[in-house]
């Protein structure tokens, strides 16, 4: 599989996303075309969303454009309509005005096989990679671009785009790919190339670290921000595991049900204290964490990235605030290895429900709120108790495609 990229003249440009930007002014790039989208004639289809790196934003990736929406508080900062199609992939740079952009959807003129970084200060596109076969994600660091295929993965220098690495995987129709966000560390996680197998990039400490996951095929990952947890999900659905990324060591299991689901995201909280799931089940699962990393003030790199697992029993102490609660668990687990795994496993700590007939994208806001997209055009802002296991409670629902909440 071969990539072209064009050079750029200037990669990153001050400005960004934010409630008070309210530019809607189109470009004259030969890409995209100054020609608006009557947006009264004619309702955008909704053809993807994506969280930016640190959840503050997301991206929906609509058939006449795109769109960015800020979560905390709740408003549309900015819109592009096109009468020539929208994208499939909308990548943010944290709140930057660099985008990453892949066509797709209904009437589209762009091809599935080219991503476009997108300079909305400057209003242009600034330099684009092109492939032979249907690009699956895009992810964007501040160091680096990385493109996926269905089995290879592209990874670019994000200043001067010379190709740094290419990474042949198992099949990964769903594009998994995931980065660390830490200016002291830099880590790449995607699948192996066997069934189940995660790779680890270390890149600062010029090391690839193999965890085997699951025995299926995987489904779902995320990565801490600092890229030494990897949390993970395969096909089947049923168990995540929050592995060490500098072993491979798995470090805690947590069960979101019995029957088979298709996981649809996994986040971590920042202070790595829960993680959330959704799937095609209807229900968002939080669960609480109880992995910490050891040698936090020590200057010794290598001991600041190891991790280390607690007992069930002593899963408070010096942990996590003893006013954080635990995972529930079976009433007979003390029959563990006797009875069926799943009478042993932890499960969910605080649940909210939704729709069951679309796919739905759950991350984390501030103050144990969980903020959750969905592909019906639905944002939901919820929130839950750390002491007290339960259901969240609802704090925001919008439709914000249907919510005339633009930028005035």
């Amino acid at each position: 599989m071969s990539s072209t990229a064009s050079s750029p003249q200037r990669v990153l440009q001050p400005g960004g996303y934010n409630g008070n930007d309210s530019r809607t002014s189109s470009t004259s790039s030969s890409f995209l075309r100054p020609e608006l989208e009557s947006s009264e004639t004619e309702e955008a289809e909704l053809v993807s969303v994506s969280w930016n790196q640190d959840s503050s934003c997301f991206a929906a990736g609509t058939s006449h454009g795109f769109r960015i929406y800020n979560c905390e508080p709740f408003k549309e900062t900015f819109r592009r309509d096109l009468k020539n199609g929208g994208f499939r992939i909308v990548e943010m740079l944290f709140r930057s005005n660099i985008l990453a952009l892949v066509g797709g959807g209904p009437n589209s003129q762009y091809p599935s096989t080219k991503v476009l970084i997108w300079d909305d200060h400057q209003s242009r596109c600034i330099s684009e990679f092109s492939f032979r076969s249907e690009i699956r994600a895009v992810k964007l660091s501040r160091d680096w671009i990385v493109v996926v295929l269905e089995h290879k993965i592209y990874v670019y220098s994000f200043v001067d785009l010379r190709l740094l690495l290419q990474i042949e995987t198992h099949a990964n129709p769903r594009g998994l790919c995931c980065l660390s966000h830490d200016s002291d560390t830099s880590v790449l996680a995607c699948p192996g190339l066997l069934r189940g197998e995660i790779r680890v990039e270390h890149f600062g400490l010029n090391m690839v670290q193999t965890v085997n996951a699951h025995d299926a095929s995987i489904a779902c990952m995320t990565l801490t921000l600092d890229g030494l947890l990897l949390a993970t999900a395969s096909t089947k659905g049923t168990l995540i595991r929050i592995f060490n990324t500098m072993d491979g060591t798995r470090l805690q299991e947590v069960r979101r049900g019995v029957d088979r689901a298709d996981i649809y995201s996994i986040a971590l909280s920042p202070n790595v204290q829960w993680l959330a799931v959704s799937s095609d089940k209807g229900t968002v699962h939080i669960f609480s964490l109880r992995v910490r990393v050891v040698g936090e003030d020590s200057d010794s790199t290598e001991s600041a990235a190891l991790l280390t697992q607690q007992t069930y029993s002593n899963s408070l102490q010096g942990l996590v605030s003893p006013a954080t609660g635990t995972n529930p668990g079976s009433s007979l687990s003390f029959m563990r290895g006797v009875l069926p795994k799943y009478f042993s496993s932890e499960w969910s700590f605080a649940q909210f429900h939704v729709s069951e007939v679309t796919q739905f994208f759950a991350a984390f806001g501030s103050h144990n709120t969980v903020a959750i997209t969905g592909m019906d055009g639905s944002f939901y802002r919820c929130s839950f108790d750390p002491v007290n296991a339960g259901e969240m409670v609802q704090l925001e629902h919008i439709h914000f495609l249907k919510t005339d909440n633009r930028p005035r």
